[in-house]
């Protein structure tokens, strides 16, 4: 489940999707050639199931994405809606307890893929089988305590600086510009401590790194910080598409946004920037994983490794408006079309693992100290 928002955008398809649901309004990639990739002859009426977000991104990847990688490797797919948030995770865990795999490949986000590790419900995936893994950023490599691989990433996008350009000509170069004094009830920031990572964000921008998230002592702490932010803010949004029309009007001139949303905006003439600060835009991501119930995990090593390739991943970004998880040097990008989806200022990655470890505690501190 790969949670994104609602947005507007010069595509018509996407002013109607939501990119919390479903990563976006998308595009497609078409007609890239597979490389090195082996043929495997399907099993008779079993194709290879691969969940992924319904409506327009499932139709996307039914018409763009799998016919290729047919064609490719001879593996037929099946696409297979998934739910998102945590729904998916809980399908599958009492599916895989009756044997049973509604999806053999799931798209999942990164806190369900720590809490499915806990019963060992991601199958081991086998580096041998995935030779295109190298081309990796090693953020995408997702693996159990033990380092066994559970997850590869599928695709990423960013959240940036944005900020209206007829309210503030200068374009901000650092999260701390939020706490200024001059930015006075001027914030739109997203409104869970899950889906803005405004805790990473304090941490890099006022302590120095995010080791001091590895307490609760030094949880709260962080918070205090960010509570300073409170009479800055004007708006802690859910709905995206509020924000964004505030922003374009200049309502509320600054916050935290999809940064290939953002540009999109830009692109259709309203007076919007996406600064990447010099702490990095926040990269946030989803896995591809395997269900220990599959049967199906040879094919699934093929379709997961197809994904792998530059070719594949600059198409996306071309298309869809995700960022690559492969490295930059491997991909045949023009500077626009790469600063249209990223950045090469190291990025601020979720600490995950502080969400899976004390999410309700966590919860409850951000409702208190936050957005109360």
């Amino acid at each position: 489940m790969i949670e994104k928002t609602k947005l507007p955008s010069k595509r018509p398809s996407r002013r109607t999707v939501s990119r919390r649901t479903l990563l976006g309004g998308l595009g497609a990639a078409a007609g890239v050639a597979a490389v090195g990739l082996p043929a495997i002859k399907t099993r008779a009426a079993e194709p290879l199931k691969v969940g992924v977000y319904g409506g327009y991104f499932q139709e996307s990847f039914d018409k763009f994405i799998f016919p290729d990688f047919t064609a490719a490797t001879g593996i037929e797919v099946e696409s297979v809606a998934e739910p998102t948030g945590e729904a998916w995770l809980v399908q599958l865990e009492q599916a895989a307890r009756a044997g049973r795999a509604p999806a053999d490949v799931n798209m999942m986000a990164q806190t369900p893929m720590l809490k499915g590790q806990s019963t060992e419900l991601w199958v081991p995936l086998d580096p041998a089988k995935l030779p295109h893994m190298e081309n990796l950023l090693e953020q995408f490599v997702h693996t159990y305590p033990d380092g066994r691989i559970d997850g590869i990433g599928a695709v990423a996008w960013y959240i940036t600086l944005v900020s209206n350009t007829d309210v503030f000509a200068e374009a901000p170069t650092s999260w701390a510009d939020m706490w200024a004094e001059d930015k006075r009830d001027t914030l739109g920031l997203l409104a869970l401590a899950t889906n803005s990572f405004l805790l990473e964000i304090t941490a890099e921008t006022h302590f120095g790194g995010q080791d001091i998230l590895g307490s609760e002592e030094g949880i709260l702490e962080v918070l205090g910080k960010l509570a300073e932010l409170k009479p800055n803010v004007k708006l802690w949004y859910r709905d995206e598409g509020q924000f964004q029309q505030a922003l374009q009007t200049g309502e509320i001139p600054m916050g935290q946004y999809y940064h290939d949303v953002a540009g999109l905006a830009a692109a259709e003439g309203f007076p919007v920037r996406s600064t990447f600060p010099k702490e990095g835009g926040v990269n946030d991501s989803g896995s591809w994983a395997v269900t220990r119930a599959s049967t199906m995990i040879e094919e699934a090593h093929v379709f997961i490794d197809y994904m792998c390739q530059p070719e594949i991943q600059a198409s996306l970004s071309r298309n869809v408006g995700t960022a690559p998880t492969v490295r930059r040097d491997l991909l045949d990008l023009t500077e626009e079309e790469f600063s249209a989806v990223a950045s090469d200022i190291p990025p601020i990655v979720p600490n995950y693992q502080m969400y899976a470890e004390r999410g309700d505690w966590l919860e409850q501190q951000w409702i208190e100290t936050i957005t109360s």
